[in-house]
């Protein structure tokens, strides 16, 4: 299983905190979970997932959408920051 935090602006946008997502081979990195969370979800999913600029962190490091995943890591999905 992989736990996906959405955090900020995100669990707002799309109305959840966290969920979980059974693991399997197919899940090879960050980018394929999440094709896979958007998958026959609303438009807003995948509008929000794929920013060029999304923040990612896996086991509490931050990654690149290329990181590979295992079987119970945890990944926090973060909307871009900006600031000044």
């Amino acid at each position: 299983m992989i736990k996906v935090r959405y955090i900020g602006m995100l669990s707002t946008n799309l109305e959840q905190d966290e969920e979980e997502v059974e693991w399997n081979e197919a899940l090879s990195d960050v980018a394929a979970l999440i094709d896979t969370i958007c998958e026959g979800r609303a438009e807003v999913w995948s509008q929000s997932l794929h920013q060029k600029n999304l923040l990612i962190s896996v086991n509490n490091s931050m990654v690149k959408a290329n990181q590979l995943l295992s079987d119970g890591d945890e990944v926090m999905l973060l909307p871009p920051m900006s600031g000044g």
